[in-house]
């Protein structure tokens, strides 16, 4: 998993409030189990019309907001089923940071785990921060001090220290459970030497 630091970027806003994870990426794009290939098929239903062809009106469908990195949305962002797909394909599409006053407690969980950024901010402060969004100009989020700066304003954010921790140094739970390695090791050792028996075939 990437370290997520900070990043600066126009960020694309959606306020659409209860967008679920089937809307996030439908249930026809689940077949697969690779975390790469998503990003395509994000809001697959509001980017693309019945042919296929790319719907101009929506806000990921225009520069420069198809290289967002944030994304400003609605409330409970991530509701619905538990899809691990959907932090994927926003993963994949390139954004890396989603702004919103509440989240799903799953989908929430699932973007630590892929290495997004979640911040939850009040709806006052989401309505300055769309304002950059239409004026296409440039906002940073740094995680180190928690913090949004938009023009000479900032918004600090909450965060849980351990999920903080998590993104700083890209540990997903693989990789939390690798840095246990020797411990996982030396138990074994000592089980084995303890009680062969468990280990005969």
């Amino acid at each position: 998993m990437k370290k997520f630091i900070s990043i600066k970027s126009i960020p694309a806003y959606l306020p659409i409030v209860n967008i679920d994870t089937d809307m996030i990426i439908p249930k026809q794009f689940l077949k697969t189990i690779k975390r790469t290939g998503l990003g395509k098929n994000l809001f697959f239903e509001l980017r693309y019309d019945d042919e296929g062809n790319k719907i101009e009106d929506f806000i990921l469908n225009q520069k420069p907001y198809d290289n967002s990195k944030i994304l400003i949305t609605g409330k409970n962002f991530g509701c619905g089923s538990s899809r691990e797909h959907a932090p994927w394909a926003l993963l994949d599409f390139g954004i890396t940071c989603v702004i919103s006053s509440s989240y799903a407690d799953i989908f929430y969980n699932n973007c630590f785990k892929n290495g997004i950024l979640p911040i939850i901010l009040e709806e006052e402060k989401i309505k300055e921060l769309s304002e950059y969004s239409h004026r296409k100009e440039e906002i940073s989020v740094d995680l180190n001090e928690q913090k949004i700066v938009y023009g000479n304003n900032e918004a600090k954010f909450d965060i849980d220290p351990f999920k903080k921790k998590c993104l700083l140094e890209g540990l997903d739970d693989i990789a939390l459970s690798l840095e246990k390695s020797d411990k996982i090791t030396s138990f074994e050792k000592n089980l084995k030497n303890n009680k062969p028996w468990i280990f005969n075939d």
